[in-house]
């Protein structure tokens, strides 16, 4: 648990120098999402879609991995 919590502290971080250095550099994300050919509004949609997609493949894949885990998981012998 630790060592997430280091992960996303240094994540963080590194997300908070990268915005400074962009600020001082006077760009936003709006300019940089445009530089790609992308609007804020259809990056919510590619993100909307993604999810209407992922979502259900994550339920429909966890019918079987969580029931499988589970039985793997009883069966072990005990550790000592």
């Amino acid at each position: 648990m630790l060592r997430l919590l280091t992960t996303i502290v240094k994540i963080a971080v590194a997300s908070l120098i990268t915005g400074v250095i962009l600020a001082k550099l006077n760009l936003s994300a709006e300019q940089l999402l445009l530089e790609l050919g992308l609007t804020p509004e259809r990056v919510i949609t590619m993100l909307e879609s993604g999810a209407k997609w992922v979502i259900p493949n994550i339920i429909l894949g966890s019918l079987v991995v969580v029931p499988v885990w589970l039985v793997i998981y009883l069966f072990r012998p005990p550790r000592s």
